[in-house]
């Protein structure tokens, strides 16, 4: 029991440190709101797709996680669909978009890899990358829909060609797919550069994290009672539905890690920007990620313990 408790402190307790380090550099004014805007920028457009494609090029996908993918995408939508047509329509319209964006969407990216690679060490990202690229794609299509159908501000919300146009010059996608053509093509970039995106990958996660930490606001804790039944969702109710289903039809070891960890991140940053776009409730929206980035150490650490203790990871 207690080494399957140290396995699920060893995934969360790094990310939780340098998220807290982050708090604590903001505080003593080292970093800023600046710093933690830039450098989230400068992780998603460039350090974190170097990342995934130095680790893809040399991986074979002649094997590709089908089962995982397909279940993936199948049990992402149901979520959506339950929160968005059941639950969001009980509460008031400019709750609704930040309450389903917040319930349903993980920062896989970021946090979600983390904790993938703390848990399996670099190998993983093979399965997680695919499972990354295709889910991200599912993501950006479900928040179009429920951000069109609760907008406040006429207009704003994003269209399909925006949508589909994002999809396609989203950085992290295109560094995936273009590692995996060229894994399949049997072609190799010179060393010199896999060694340059290498030193550019390797600050990813430590950055990525610590300008989560610098994001985070106190009083974002204090907005309203949805603020924590949009976080008990995310953390507990939808990835345990997802999960669960996971190990009824079979998956068992890696593949149901990475659906556990990936489903289990907290709540996906770009929702802010696109709620207060469409005038949703982005006070929400900015304390939905404050306090799931939090919480999820505490929920992903009973979440594997759970797992392990029953040998499903």
């Amino acid at each position: 029991m207690l080494s399957n408790l140290a396995f699920a402190l060893s995934v969360t307790v790094p990310t939780f440190l340098l998220i807290c380090l982050g708090i604590f550099l903001k505080r003593v004014g080292i970093i800023n709101n600046e710093f933690a805007q830039v450098g989230s920028d400068l992780v998603f457009k460039v350090t974190l797709p170097c990342l995934l494609f130095v680790n893809l090029i040399h991986v074979s996908f002649e094997s590709p996680p089908i089962t995982l993918v397909v279940y993936a995408l199948a049990s992402t939508l149901t979520a959506f669909l339950i929160l968005e047509f059941i639950i969001a329509p009980r509460l008031t319209k400019e709750d609704r978009s930040a309450f389903v964006q917040g319930a349903f969407r993980s920062n896989m990216g970021l946090i979600g890899l983390a904790y993938c690679i703390n848990a399996y060490g670099d190998g993983i990202l093979a399965i997680a990358s695919v499972y990354l690229a295709t889910v991200t794609i599912l993501y950006n299509i479900l928040s179009m829909i429920t951000l069109t159908r609760h907008q406040i501000y006429e207009g704003q919300a994003p269209t399909l060609s925006r949508t589909l146009k994002g999809i396609i010059l989203n950085p992290i996608i295109l560094s995936i797919c273009i590692a995996i053509a060229l894994s399949l093509l049997s072609f190799t970039p010179p060393r010199f550069l896999l060694e340059s995106m290498e030193y550019i990958g390797s600050m990813s996660l430590p950055l990525a994290l610590l300008c989560i930490g610098a994001s985070i606001r106190w009083r974002d804790f204090r907005v309203s009672a949805n603020l924590y039944w949009t976080s008990l969702a995310k953390l507990f109710l939808v990835p345990g539905f997802i999960t669960l289903g996971g190990i009824l039809i079979g998956l068992r070891g890696e593949p149901l890690g990475v659906l556990y960890l990936l489903s289990s991140a907290p709540s996906a940053t770009a929702g802010y920007a696109m709620l207060r776009a469409i005038g949703g409730n982005y006070h929400l929206g900015a304390a939905i990620i404050a306090t799931t980035s939090l919480g999820s150490v505490i929920a992903i650490t009973l979440g594997l313990f759970l797992l392990r203790i029953y040998n499903l990871i």
